[in-house]
């Protein structure tokens, strides 16, 4: 029997995280990342009964490692105030390290 070569699979060029909207649902945690290309929805690996700072947490450190093995860079997660009991998001930036330099930045 002959044999295909297997094809290595590229890893999609997702964007820089920019943000986070996390859900507690029934089923467990729900998250969308929010990118410059898209969306990336998924389940957030922690019990259903976790408490919702420790998921914002799990989902924060998600991300940042996200940003770190994707793109090689440092990011910063803030989280806006609930509006519902169920439901978070958060803005996602870059890290004051990896910030480009301003044009009024002296050099």
């Amino acid at each position: 029997m002959v044999r295909r070569k297997k094809k290595k699979k590229k890893r999609p060029a997702w964007g820089i995280p920019k943000g986070i909207v996390l859900l507690a649902t029934p089923e467990g945690w729900r998250t969308s990342v929010l990118t410059d290309s898209g969306t990336l929805c998924g389940r957030l690996d922690v019990p259903v009964n976790t408490d919702p700072q420790d998921a914002r947490a799990a989902a924060a450190v998600m991300v940042t490692e996200l940003a770190r093995d994707f793109h090689g860079t440092d990011v910063e997660v803030t989280w806006d105030p609930p509006r519902e009991a169920w439901a978070w998001t958060a803005h996602v930036t870059l890290a004051a390290d990896d910030q480009p330099p301003s044009p009024d930045a002296e050099g």
